[in-house]
């Protein structure tokens, strides 16, 4: 007589194990480490040139670094420090930050506040705006680029008479056009996160903060803001990599000024049409490489947990 199959043995014959055992054999480890190896051997060989000779780079294949090693480090130095012609990027490096870090903390912020209210404040209407805002996502990026250019150079004018008038911002302020354009293009989805996740937040807490006569300032940032902190550093790296390695938005409201742009546009106008000097121009890929890499190791745990937490109620 055959025993009565058990709940661990019915859950173990369903198609979900089935998965699980096959992603996890032998078979499926050895084409994951395949995968790695032909992902990570051009990186590591862009690596290995950003470090060797001119000449060498010229002449011999990166691999050939093994037989004849020869390492220098003009190519950083005059990437970073040489001439204009040779890419100067220190001054664009720190172009990138200036860029990247307010167009981050505006979206980080607005996109909170909106979640909030779209989540737990009534008001008419609500459900179309989040329908609105969740169908922007779908909005090509490149659609929206000659309108807000053109709001920024000449304004808004209705009948003729000028209601608002056109950006004229130099000096420090330059940097504007392309905040206010990374936060505009980054909203709609950090919107979308953050709703997602405030909207899994108990109920029980808003009540009793509203019995203690709190109002919706003290509960979103008393209760809310610390509790959605997983899903804020996690909807960060996705904005910071996102402006850290755009190149045509900045290409776009820079206006090609070399005291504005950041790196990205910099390498692009180095790199030209044909790409001479590349030897520069692996140096000048990595060092882009360095901030985005060093900021998804430091945050990796809380941008994990960010993108779990929510996921499951408990």
């Amino acid at each position: 007589m055959n025993p009565t199959p058990t709940i661990t043995d019915v859950r173990d014959a369903g198609p979900a194990s089935r998965v699980r055992r096959r992603l996890s054999g032998s078979a499926a480890s050895l084409a994951a480490l395949v995968i790695a190896v032909l992902w990570t051997v051009p990186t590591a060989g862009l690596f290995i040139s950003s470090f060797r000779p001119a000449d060498e780079i010229r002449t011999t294949g990166w691999w050939m670094f093994f037989a004849s090693p020869e390492v220098t480090l003009d190519n950083y130095r005059d990437v970073l420090f040489g001439s204009a012609s040779d890419g100067r990027l220190a001054s664009h490096f720190i172009n990138s930050f200036v860029i990247t870090l307010p167009a981050t903390v505006f979206v980080l912020g607005l996109a909170a506040l909106a979640a909030y209210a779209l989540a737990w404040i009534d008001f008419r209407g609500r459900d179309w705006v989040f329908l609105g805002i969740f169908a922007l996502q779908i909005v090509p990026l490149q659609m929206a680029l000659v309108p807000l250019l053109r709001f920024f150079s000449q304004g808004v004018t209705v009948g003729g008479a000028q209601i608002l008038p056109a950006w004229e911002l130099t000096g420090a302020m330059a940097f504007t056009n392309v905040w206010v354009a990374h936060t505009i293009f980054g909203l709609p989805l950090g919107v979308f996160l953050l709703h997602n996740f405030i909207s899994q937040l108990p109920r029980t807490l808003f009540e009793a903060a509203r019995v203690d006569g709190a109002g919706h300032g003290r509960i979103f940032l008393r209760i809310v803001l610390p509790l959605i902190t997983p899903a804020l550093v996690s909807l960060g790296i996705f904005q910071f990599l996102w402006t850290w390695n755009d190149l045509l938005v900045a290409l776009i409201f820079t206006g090609g000024d070399t005291a504005t742009a950041p790196l990205t546009v910099r390498l692009a106008e180095l790199a030209g049409t044909r790409g001479e000097a590349w030897h520069r121009l692996t140096a000048g890929a990595f060092v882009s490489m360095i901030v985005p890499l060093t900021v998804f190791f430091l945050l990796q745990r809380h941008f994990v947990r960010g993108l779990l937490a929510g996921s499951v109620k408990g």
